[in-house]
């Protein structure tokens, strides 16, 4: 995900964004525990969106 089409969300958004993020990353997480996933760059990919998102709410948050 880009940081730029995530600058033009608004903080809700994000925070919802958030969420399906962190779903996502457990989901990953018991798959691999289970061996189902054979990709584990896509972890890493998961936890970069997070932190974008989490660097996005506080920087909005910190504006107001």
């Amino acid at each position: 995900m880009k940081t730029k089409e995530l600058r033009g969300k608004p903080a809700d958004e994000l925070s919802k964004l958030l969420g399906e993020k962190r779903s996502d990353l457990d989901k990953f997480n018991f798959g691999i525990n289970l061996g189902k996933n054979k990709n584990s760059k896509l972890g890493s990919s998961i936890k970069k969106d997070i932190a974008k998102i989490l660097t996005l709410i506080k920087e909005k948050n910190g504006k107001n």
